[in-house]
This record gives C-alpha cells, structure tokens and sequence, in this order.
C-alpha cells in the first residue's frame, strides 16, 4: 500500500486531524465537565461481531493525537479474523483523551473494518478461480488512501490510486477521441510510460481493442452469452501471443459474482466494497483508575 513511497501514519493524519476537529470543535463539553484534568483510566476496544480487522493504526493515531504519551495496546493485527466479544486494543491514557477520541477512533476502525470484510468475502468467493477481486475509484473523498487500504487488508487487489498512475480509455474518452482506435493512438503519443487499459462495452469494440494490443481490457457490464464470446476472442488472441489482462466491471455483487468468475477473467473490480460496505461495530469501555492513582 505504500508503494508511492508515502508514508503510511502520515499521509493519514491529517484525515484523522480533520474529523477531531470535525467532532471537538471548541471542546467535548461534557468529559470536561465530569472528568478530571489528568485522571488516568483504562479501556479496551472490542468486536461486536465477527469479520477481519482493519484500521486499528488509524484508531491509535486518533487517541495519540489527544495524549501524545497514550499506552495503545494493539492485542491483534489488521487483517485478523475476529469473532463477536473479541478484544482487539487496550488504552491507558489520559481518560478525558480516551473519551474524545472515541468516536473518531471507532469510526474509522469500524468502516475499515466494514471494507476488508467485505473484501474476505468476496475473495473468498472466488477462490480457487485464480481471479483476483479489485476495488474502484468509487471511494469516500479525500479518505482514498484508507478505504483501499482496507481491501488489501481484506485481501483484495488495489486498482489505479487515481487519474495519474493508469491510462484508462473509457466511453467518453472514445467519444470525444471520435474512435477507440484514435483514443489508444493519442495515449501512446502522448510518450508517457504507464499501464494502459481500455474499456469495451461491446464485442465489436473487444475485438479492435485486441487488434490495437492493449495490456487490459475492462468488459463493462458483460453477462451470460456476451461475455463468453468476448472471453473467447481474448483467448483466440492469447493463442497467438497476446498478452492481455481481462477485468469484469460494472453491477457485481456478492451474490453475481459466480456468473463473472470465469476462466479467462484476471480482475473482477467491486465499487461496492467501498462506497457500499456496512461498518463492522466495535465498543469502547472504560475502566477509570482510582483517583490520584497514576
């Protein structure tokens, strides 16, 4: 995930800065006005329910920003199965810090933790298939960075981060180009060295994107018959020495994911798994330490 050579805890801060803001505000009014300044306490954070752990740097970085000095006890790792009653961290801190930070921390690893799940099904889905499952840049604004981070936590493959580290021709590209043919020409005449993939939404338009040798062709919305028989022109032409990457793009699901697993098929990309994964719950409780008691 850090293949840009970013920082990991860097690059997430600020998001996490940014939603304490979101939350604090002026003040929590109400741990300031029953909690002492400085009281010690302890907590631990736990599943309420089973699927795998992610994002529990992300809720560290969360309680960190409050006290600097927090112990986080991580008690499993990122990618971890977890059952219902699980514990997953332990806290010792400053108890009004714990208490601010809270839902911030939860936030995040619940919806992370939504998102690998997720993932883990639908990779488990197709296993044995050899099809790897991608996500999209269908992700919350400004939070990209995390949620596909969490489907490779879940076991998923991550696509391009965004417009710069792919060349992807789609419909409107064609569009505007006037063909597909003149698309692809003006991608390799721009001189720029980056995988090129294009997208096809019909069997004519999978046949000239084979004749132009791309790298990978994204079927959009291919079903049944239709995608048969474009998965069997991409086999005529790895016969004859192409080398060529398929994706299946567009409405797939947990429950249709069967009917695009097929031989032939590298990628199946899901935009569900980020823009439609329920958060997986986690609880916070909190054991104050006896006042004085440091």
């Amino acid at each position: 995930m850090n293949g840009s050579g970013v920082d990991f805890a860097s690059a997430v801060r600020p998001m996490v800065e940014l939603a304490l803001v979101e939350d604090v505000a002026i003040g929590d009014v109400t741990t300031e006005a029953t909690i002492e300044a400085g009281r010690m306490g302890d907590a631990h954070i736990v599943a309420r329910e089973a699927g795998v752990l992610a994002g529990l740097e992300v809720a560290e970085i969360a309680f960190r920003q409050l006290d600097p000095e927090i112990v986080f006890d991580g008690r499993a790792a990122d990618g971890a199965a977890l059952e219902p009653g699980q514990e997953v961290a332990r806290i010792h801190g400053k108890l009004r810090a714990i208490l601010t930070a809270e839902r911030v921390a939860l936030n995040f690893l619940g919806h992370l933790s939504g998102i690998a799940t997720a993932t883990r099904r639908a990779v488990d889905a197709v296993g044995g298939t050899g099809v790897l499952i991608s996500d999209t840049r269908k992700t919350t604004p400004g939070h990209r960075l995390l949620e596909k981070y969490a489907v490779a936590v879940g076991g998923g493959v991550n696509h391009r981060m965004g417009l710069y580290d792919m060349f992807l021709v789609k419909d409107n590209h064609v569009a505007a180009a006037g063909s597909l043919t003149e698309a692809v020409r003006r991608v390799r005449a721009s001189g720029i060295e980056l995988p090129l993939e294009v997208e096809c939404d019909s069997e004519k338009q999978v046949r000239e994107a084979l004749s132009l040798s791309v790298g990978r062709l994204l079927l959009d919305n291919f079903r049944g018959e239709e995608l048969e028989r474009a998965l069997e022109s991409v086999a005529r032409a790895r016969k004859d020495g192409a080398s060529v990457e398929v994706e299946i793009s567009g409405g797939v699901t947990l429950e249709n994911l069967h009917e695009v697993a097929r031989p032939g098929v590298n990628y199946i990309s899901m935009g569900s798994l980020t823009h439609s994964s329920r958060g997986l719950d986690f609880s916070l409780e909190v054991a104050p330490r006896p006042e004085g008691r440091r």
